[in-house]
C-alpha cells in the first residue's frame, strides 16, 4: 500500500501519468479510503471539462492572413527553430533546458501564471461545494494552520484578512501542485458564497507578474506573481467586481509597498 500521506501519487493518479505498477496500489488504497477517491474523481472530472472547454482551440487552423505575414526569410527561420527543437527532444530535452536557463523567457512566465490561475479554479470548483469536509484545519486553529503550511511549502506565508470585505476565515488545506505543495485558503461571507486564495511558493523561473483576470469555466480568477510566489483569488459565485474588491484587499495585504 502507498502512504496515505503521498499526495504526490494521488495527484499523479488523478492526471494519469502515475507508473503502470504503482496504479494498482492506488487504486486499492482509494478503494478504501472514498473520501479521497471521490475527491479525484471530480478532479478528473473538473480537469475533463476544463479540457474540452478549450480543446477545440488547439485544432484551429492558422488563419491565412497570418500565414501570408510571415515573410520567406522568418518561415526559414521557424523551420530551423522546429529542426532544433525536434533534435533536442531526441536527445531527451537536455541541451534545450540548458540553454533555457541561461536565457530569460517572459513567455514561460506568462504561460506559468497562466497555469497557477488554471489549477486555482479547478481547487476552488472542487473545494467550494463542499459542506462537511471544506478544509482541513478550522480557523479556529488558525495559527497552527499558517504556521504548518509555511513549513511545508517553505516560505512564511500569510492567511490575509477579509472581515473589511465581508468574507471570514474558514480554514485552508494543503495541496499538490505541479512542482510542490500548494496552500489553499478558504474564506466565506454571510450570504454562504465562498472565495479561495491557492498559493504556490515556487514560482522562482517566473518574472513577477501583473494583477490579472481570467475565467475558466463558471470560476472567475485574478492572480498574480511576487517573486517566488503566485498567487489567484477565485469565486464563482460573485461578479467580476465584486472579486476584485476581494482580491485587492488580498494584494495590498500580501504584497505591501
Amino acid at each position: 500500500m502507498i502512504n496515505p500521506a503521498s499526495e504526490h501519487d494521488l495527484q499523479a493518479y488523478a492526471d494519469g501519468e502515475l507508473p503502470e505498477e504503482r496504479q494498482a496500489a492506488v487504486a486499492a488504497w482509494l478503494a478504501d479510503h472514498p473520501e479521497d477517491a471521490e475527491r479525484i474523481e471530480n478532479y478528473r472530472r473538473l480537469a475533463a471539462e476544463l479540457r474540452s472547454t478549450y480543446e477545440g482551440v488547439l485544432d484551429e487552423p492558422v488563419p491565412e492572413r497570418l500565414q501570408r505575414a510571415l515573410r520567406p526569410s522568418r518561415t526559414r527561420r521557424f523551420a530551423m527553430v522546429a529542426a532544433w527543437i525536434a533534435f533536442g527532444a531526441a536527445l531527451g530535452g537536455i541541451l534545450g533546458w540548458q540553454f533555457h536557463s541561461m536565457q530569460p523567457n517572459p513567455a514561460a512566465g506568462t504561460e506559468a501564471a497562466s497555469a497557477l490561475a488554471r489549477r486555482a479554479a479547478v481547487a476552488h470548483a472542487t473545494y467550494s461545494p463542499e459542506v462537511r469536509h471544506p478544509v482541513e484545519v478550522g480557523a479556529d486553529q488558525e495559527a497552527h494552520l499558517v504556521t504548518w503550511l509555511s513549513k511545508r511549502l517553505g516560505t512564511q506565508l500569510r492567511a490575509p484578512k477579509l472581515e473589511g470585505v465581508g468574507y471570514s476565515l474558514v480554514g485552508g488545506r494543503l495541496l499538490p501542485g505541479e512542482q510542490g505543495p500548494v496552500a489553499h485558503f478558504m474564506y466565506q461571507c454571510n450570504r454562504g458564497t465562498r472565495v479561495t486564495l491557492y498559493v504556490r511558493s515556487d514560482m522562482a523561473s517566473n518574472r513577477s507578474t501583473a494583477f490579472r483576470y481570467t475565467r475558466e469555466g463558471t470560476v472567475g480568477v485574478f492572480y498574480w506573481v511576487d517573486g517566488k510566489s503566485g498567487y489567484a483569488l477565485s469565486s464563482g459565485d460573485i461578479s467580476k467586481e465584486d472579486l476584485l474588491n476581494v482580491a485587492n484587499a488580498a494584494y495590498q495585504q500580501l504584497n505591501p509597498p
